[in-house]
């Protein structure tokens, strides 16, 4: 019981406005207008940031879209434009690089003469257990996309969200407050991009917003089973991704895009899709131990000594709950997700 009381009184104080830098109370009370502003995307190719795309288009938001793969951000770019954006750059770039980072931000700024938000979306999830690596720089690119890329981007667009008193969006993980097996890296990755973006928010948060995204499972390619091997390529592996996912819910990304831009647009500081994730974090302070505990049975215990062979993965094909839990993008055998 005590317990419990404690993380009622947890739940609600996270829940009450946010104090700014200068001691100001933030209150979420106005929702921001983005139509006719200029919002760059990192990742916009698939899952979050192709959706996030389409609603800032349905506001009558100008879009700059990066990511490695331009024909499917061609594809993007004429659907949001379709859907409402006045218009919508296309920008081929390797986040991971600091030189593309560098052009993605002076191109949109060249070409719009503005920078309004900075979505910083590109990930890439590793999904292998520590000890199966055979070379540890196999795993480099996890960090090099997903925490560099955002600081990359960050660094050259602060100057031109300084002026237009804009926003940054940092999308990183609930995945960060736990332990799960075989995300080592993935979950290290996206716990220093909410350490770096909420010491960046002392520094810079007087002139610029910064909301940071920790979203749950969302239909995205990685939920699908799009994953980073051992050996550093891209693959496709459901059997891998129901042993990782098991018992827990995916998001439709319709709903979950919906509320990370609701969020964005208050000006909140944190925002956690789907909202019921929050509680994950308020488990794992109370009570460590007991999270540990589940993720071993849950993700590493199983009946043979295949990997992908765990109870999870059994308790949701046996009881049905696959198909309660998983979209049916997610679902589907026939998936045929682009693996470069």
């Amino acid at each position: 019981m005590e317990g419990n009381f404690y993380l009622q009184r947890l739940v609600f104080w996270a829940e009450l406005p946010n104090p700014t830098v200068d001691g100001t109370l933030h209150l979420s009370v106005f929702s921001e207008d983005v139509a006719g502003k200029v919002v760059l995307i990192t990742g916009a190719s698939s899952g979050i940031g192709e959706h996030l795309a389409y609603e800032y288009a349905k506001r009558g938001a100008y879009l700059a879209l990066v990511a490695r793969r331009e024909n499917r951000l061609r594809e993007v770019a004429a659907v949001a434009q379709y859907l409402g954006s006045p218009y919508a750059l296309v920008i081929p770039a390797d986040i991971s690089k600091i030189e593309d980072c560098k052009r993605c931000i002076q191109t949109t700024v060249t070409h719009f003469r503005r920078l309004d938000h900075l979505v910083n979306n590109a990930g890439v999830s590793s999904v292998n257990l520590f000890e199966e690596y055979d070379n540890l720089q196999n795993a480099v690119p996890v960090m090099d996309v997903n925490f560099w890329g955002m600081v990359y981007c960050s660094y050259y667009g602060i100057p031109h969200l300084k002026q237009s008193r804009g926003k940054i969006i940092g999308i990183a993980s609930s995945a960060a407050w736990l332990p799960a097996p075989r995300l080592s890296f993935y979950t290290s990755s996206k716990a220093a991009v909410i350490s770096f973006y909420e010491t960046l928010r002392v520094e810079v948060g007087r002139d610029i917003g910064i909301t940071i995204v920790t979203p749950g499972l969302v239909e995205s390619e990685m939920t699908q089973g799009k994953f980073m091997s051992k050996d550093g390529h891209l693959y496709l592996d459901q059997q891998l991704r129901d042993a990782t996912v098991s018992a827990m819910p995916i998001m439709p990304i319709d709903d979950a895009v919906k509320g990370i831009l609701r969020s964005v647009c208050k000006g909140d500081r944190y925002a956690t899709e789907p909202r019921w994730m929050k509680m994950a974090f308020y488990y794992k302070t109370l009570w460590p131990e007991l999270v540990e505990w589940f993720n071993y049975l849950i993700n590493m215990r199983g009946s043979s000594n295949s990997p992908t062979d765990t109870f999870g993965k059994r308790l949701v094909q046996l009881s049905g709950l696959k198909n309660w839990f998983y979209p049916d993008s997610v679902r589907s055998p026939d998936l045929d997700v682009e693996t470069n």
